[in-house]
């Protein structure tokens, strides 16, 4: 017994050992229930600093402080499911936007062929286009469209021009290509956290030329927690959920090293963001990522890192808990 509390111990020491993600053995996705991947990818966001490519290796570095049971759920999510470290997408045009896209959708469509879910870490918000041409209507969703739990501080669905800053499928453009291929079900998607000084007044009107569900956080304000977690949950429900997590959905004081910051109003508190994650809690979880995190803005004690660990970890106790509970419910029958 004192041997396993030593090993967990030395395991939550971020600045010991060979860094993994959330100490989780570095594998093949068809070992694993759940494949936690980075995606150092900076190119589809031109118009911010371009070291958000720094994000996997910054949270890989302190992930094991996260290496923990949930306390909420009464689970610990790496003994009852297999979780691996599946390593970074490889990007040997780094500078080319869209190849980096199509190295990101081969990468994923074998972590799909495996039946393996991902929780992916940026790497900018462009990896999200180029995760779901991998994931959709593939193997973990039974061939169906992806619906989107989508907190951010903007929209991403860019459609004034067919690019950004030469990025075609770039970080402002997936939310309006993956339903243009028919990957992605807007209709059932909801976007929430919208926020800040737009440069133009229409600027939420392709979200809702789209079908997308719009939640801005002056609605969120107004209207309350429990209302909006009950319509995330109605419009979600059945369904193939991806979770995407902009890390600017959260305040600045709470996240200050992320791409796109907007101070002008209050972001989520880490506790209203968790708060709306579990809205799917028990649910259809195919994934998830979170995205944006610059480490060179951090602050020294590296709190936006810890933050979006943080973020991950609530991602992968969810989908941990619903294999576990499928495999019990299996094993009973």
């Amino acid at each position: 017994m004192a041997e396993n509390h030593d090993k967990s111990m030395m395991d939550n020491l971020y600045w010991w050992g060979i860094p993994s993600m959330f100490r989780c053995p570095l594998s093949e996705p068809c070992d694993a229930d759940i494949a936690l991947v980075g995606v150092p990818h900076s190119t589809g966001n031109g118009t911010t600093e371009r070291d958000q490519h720094l994000g996997p290796r910054a949270v890989r570095n302190i992930s094991s402080l996260q290496r923990r049971v949930h306390g909420s759920f009464g689970i610990d999510p790496w003994s009852i499911s297999r979780i691996i470290d599946a390593g970074d997408v490889p990007f040997p045009k780094a500078n080319n936007n869209e190849h980096c896209i199509e190295q990101i959708t081969n990468f994923f469509k074998v972590i799909d062929d495996a039946n393996t879910r991902p929780v992916s870490i940026g790497g900018d918000h462009s990896i999200t286009g180029g995760i779901i041409q991998g994931l959709a209507k593939g193997t973990i969703t039974k061939g169906e469209q992806v619906c989107f739990l989508h907190l951010d501080a903007h929209t991403d669905v860019f459609t004034k021009v067919d690019h950004f800053l030469g990025a075609e499928k770039s970080a402002a453009h997936w939310g309006a290509y993956l339903p243009d291929q028919g990957m992605v079900d807007p209709s059932h998607s909801i976007q929430i956290g919208l926020r800040g000084h737009p440069r133009t007044l229409d600027w939420l009107q392709p979200s809702y030329d789209y079908g997308y569900n719009v939640i801005t956080m002056m609605e969120y304000r107004q209207r309350g927690s429990m209302e909006v977690i009950q319509e995330i949950k109605t419009v979600l429900k059945d369904r193939p959920i991806y979770i995407t997590f902009d890390l600017d959905c959260l305040d600045p004081s709470v996240a200050p090293a992320v791409a796109n910051l907007e101070p002008g109003s209050t972001g989520f508190s880490m506790d209203e963001a968790v708060e709306l994650i579990h809205a799917v809690r028990g649910m259809n979880i195919i994934g998830g990522d979170v995205v944006c995190i610059m480490p060179t803005k951090d602050s020294p004690n590296q709190i936006t890192a810890m933050v979006a660990s943080a973020i991950m970890f609530e991602m992968i106790s969810m989908i941990a808990e619903k294999i576990s509970t499928q495999k019990r419910k299996k094993v009973a029958s």
